[in-house]
């Protein structure tokens, strides 16, 4: 049984995305044991000081710490193709490949009535205005394969139609080292449907 005060702290930490009780607990009192008050301060100011200075790219909507961002005002990127994805951390995830060298437009999120998430929500307006000069020819959708980001996905397809742009969709299928027994139906229709010539 823990302190009223401990179980705070714990439940602050249990409330961040994949941070199970366990590892709340953890978190929790590796702080309070071996941190000192100096180290805690330390992180606490770090969080608050990085917080101040983020704000969205005016461009891709994208985290950063000026505006537009570097992707953004980077001379070497691809400007005629945008890849639209619902977070910060698939732009983070699409990076590491180092195969894609277009730009991106961050939605911060996915269309779902039911979670009360409408078009108003996600910055697809933003989407739009970037393609009045002509100069994008490709928007790649690389929402997530959920309900949710496929509902994205064909929404925003619709709205692309009086523009002079190609829209694709990222192939999902199977991931390479698994075996096909053990996929699921959909995945292995995705995988049929995202078929490429063997070269």
């Amino acid at each position: 049984m823990h302190t009223a005060s401990i179980e705070s702290l714990i439940e602050t930490f249990e409330s961040l995305p994949g941070i199970g009780r366990k590892s709340a607990e953890r978190i929790a009192f590796h702080i309070l044991e071996h941190m000192t008050p100096e180290e805690t301060r330390s992180m606490t100011d770090k969080i608050l000081e990085t917080k101040s200075k983020i704000c969205l790219c005016e461009s891709c909507q994208n985290l950063t710490d000026s505006s537009p961002c570097k992707i953004c005002s980077s001379l070497k990127r691809d400007r005629t193709t945008i890849c639209v994805v619902e977070s910060p951390k698939d732009v983070s995830a699409i990076e590491n490949t180092n195969e894609y060298n277009g730009l991106y437009h961050v939605l911060h999120g996915a269309l779902s009535p039911m979670d009360g998430v409408s078009p108003d929500d996600l910055k697809i307006n933003e989407l739009l205005l970037r393609l009045t000069d002509g100069t994008v020819k490709e928007i790649i959708m690389a929402t997530n394969p959920t309900v949710s980001g496929t509902a994205t996905a064909v929404y925003i397809s619709k709205l692309l139609a009086p523009f002079d742009v190609s829209v694709t969709r990222i192939a999902h299928g199977i991931p390479i080292g698994s075996d096909l027994e053990y996929a699921d139906k959909i995945t292995l229709i995705k995988a049929i449907e995202g078929r490429q010539e063997m070269k």
